[in-house]
């Protein structure tokens, strides 16, 4: 792995410097190793000798020529003669200092063609890590209420969440994926009793709705499905008893299409945790007295308290109220304690921005039970749905909001699952539906897929002209052909993917494969409309169809990791 290498080479340089007296012993730098935007700044360049010069008030054009030397003789000696196979290429053929002390490298040739046999030799592997180690990793998100359809926000978190666990999958880690009910407390009351209100209303009878319901257009749909099933004969049924089976039955509707939405969006998870089974179980209830027991909670003006406050958050906060009933946070507490006594070591949550105030309690709360740090929030802003360019507020066939299924169903699971992830979850994403079903390069989802199944005519023309695609790798010579500057473009990207999965996981940031993937279907575009992948020169055409594979693998390989398909052909 060519940056990789990079990193170790200038590591080794830096200790040796160091060690023979040239440039001042600095311990761990933490230095940036990217590709330049022009090409005649190399293939590579790093910060390094600016980062140690300002530590130690040095010049950094001084630092970077004592490296440059370094780099030079550990790393572009003996690279004639070498096969493009083998391990011994040498990794640079030129290094240099540029501007105020930035050092660019120019990769041999060679290694990067020796490259490109480790990602066909990878194959569906090329890309993963095992920085994990196996660690149990715990990821909840989605988890809304179960009161009615997913909005379109929620349709967000769930690629979010899912990309995430694909990615902390590919770099080492197990991962959990969950989704919280929270089917207790005054929000599923409020839905029974607007659920019996429609289906008395259905019935015939005269009801006053409830001026706290919910007043969506599905609640009248739920009730009607009810209603078909019983024939209405909990109209005359005691308002306690009604009440009771009309609230379960609506809550099993609403979450088995909740399953359904999600299922069809190809998101799964591994445990559905009711919050009301915990408090069933008594769970809640003992946590509290544990949490007074151990001097962590007390008693005031009638309620129970947890001194958050020793803790990091802001104040104290609520854990019972004074009429007894015990709130979301005492109940959070108790289900995250339940999770990490099931063996996870790292909790990550994806809540809506709205609980931005609630995060600092429960890692307070968490450290004061013995596991700071366990818990990690990741808050995802909403959406703004548009069709070209202007704002939709309103669905088409009900006159309100825009569920998630209607937005999956018009512009489908793949262009949505995509768009959701092309900008950092921190911010505010306008998706523009018009966009989404375009089948247009504007389009970024088809513009990727379309690389993908363009490489795939390519390869069925080859074999309709009767050349055998063979899956072997071609011999030094043969991929020495390649070496016209789109071809090394379309290579240096496609080396890219590594670090990068590393670091969007590590980052939790999957939007970033969606711009990768992007820049290298722009280089592959850009590669194919210059060059004749299969043309009359076998040799030739053998090394630009490896060349092409191998970009197949990574196209397919990072699509895999956002849920997304690749086809092949469009």
């Amino acid at each position: 792995m060519i940056v990789k290498e990079l990193r170790e080479l200038i590591r080794q340089a830096l200790m040796e410097a160091a060690a023979s007296g040239e440039i001042p012993s600095a311990g761990e730098v933490d230095f940036v190793l990217e590709r330049p935007r022009h090409k005649a700044h190399g293939d590579w360049a790093t910060n390094v000798a600016m980062v140690l010069a300002s530590k130690a008030g040095r010049n950094p054009r001084d630092i970077a020529d004592v490296l440059v030397r370094r780099l030079e003789e550990s790393a572009c000696a003996g690279k004639a003669g070498k096969e493009v196979a083998t391990g011994g290429v040498a990794v640079l053929s030129a290094v240099e200092v540029a501007g105020p002390g930035f050092i660019n490298f120019t990769l041999d040739r060679d290694r990067v063609l020796s490259e490109l046999v480790r990602v066909a030799g990878e194959g569906e592997g090329y890309g993963r890590w095992d920085l994990g180690r196996g660690e149990r990793v715990l990821v909840e998100f989605v988890s809304a209420n179960p009161v009615g359809p997913l909005h379109v926000g929620h349709g967000r978190w769930a690629a979010l969440g899912d990309a995430l666990c694909k990615l902390l999958e590919a770099v080492g880690y197990e991962v959990g994926r969950e989704f919280y009910l929270n089917d207790y407390g005054a929000q599923m009351e409020v839905f029974a009793a607007s659920v019996e209100a429609r289906y008395l209303e259905l019935a015939g009878r005269e009801v006053e709705f409830p001026a706290e319901g919910y007043h969506g257009s599905y609640i009248r749909d739920i009730a009607r499905t009810l209603i078909e099933e019983d024939g209405g004969r909990l109209a005359d049924a005691t308002p306690e008893e009604r009440r009771r089976e009309l609230g379960e039955r609506a809550y099993l509707l609403a979450l088995a299409h909740i399953r359904e939405s999600l299922d069809a969006f190809g998101v799964h998870f591994d445990t559905w945790f009711s919050e009301r089974e915990l408090h069933r179980s008594g769970a809640v209830k003992d946590e509290v007295a544990k949490l007074l027991q151990e001097g962590l909670a007390y008693s005031k003006e009638g309620a129970v308290w947890m001194a958050t406050s020793r803790f990091g958050d802001d104040k104290d906060r609520v854990l019972v109220r004074s009429n007894g009933a015990p709130t979301y946070f005492a109940s959070d507490i108790a289900y995250h304690l339940d999770k990490l006594a099931r063996g996870y070591g790292h909790l990550i949550n994806i809540w809506g921005a709205d609980h931005h105030g609630y995060v600092r309690r429960m890692q307070a709360a968490l450290e004061a039970k013995g596991y700071p740090g366990v818990l990690e929030v990741i808050l995802g802003q909403l959406v703004n749905l548009k069709r070209g360019g202007e704002p939709v507020r309103m669905s088409k066939r009900t006159g309100e909001m825009v569920t998630f299924d209607e937005l999956v169903s018009e512009v489908g699971r793949d262009a949505a699952r995509y768009l959701f992830l092309t900008r950092s979850q921190d911010t505010t994403l306008d998706f523009d539906i018009q966009l989404a079903v375009e089948e247009s390069m504007e389009n970024p989802v088809y513009y990727v897929q379309y690389a993908h199944a363009r490489i795939c005519s390519i390869l069925r023309y080859g074999l309709g002209r009767g050349m055998e695609l063979s899956e072997e790798v071609p011999g030094p010579e043969t991929l020495r052909l390649l070496g016209a500057e789109e071809e090394m473009d379309l290579a240096l990207k496609i080396f890219e993917f590594e670090e990068l999965v590393r670091d969007a996981a590590l980052d939790r940031a999957p939007h970033r494969l969606t711009r990768y993937l992007e820049e290298l279907a722009a280089a592959f575009h850009l590669f194919y409309n210059r060059h004749r992948v299969i043309s009359d020169d076998a040799d030739l055409t053998t090394a630009r169809l490896f060349l092409v594979r191998c970009t197949l693998q990574v196209l397919r390989n990072g699509l895999s990791l956002l849920g997304v398909s690749a086809p092949e052909s469009m």
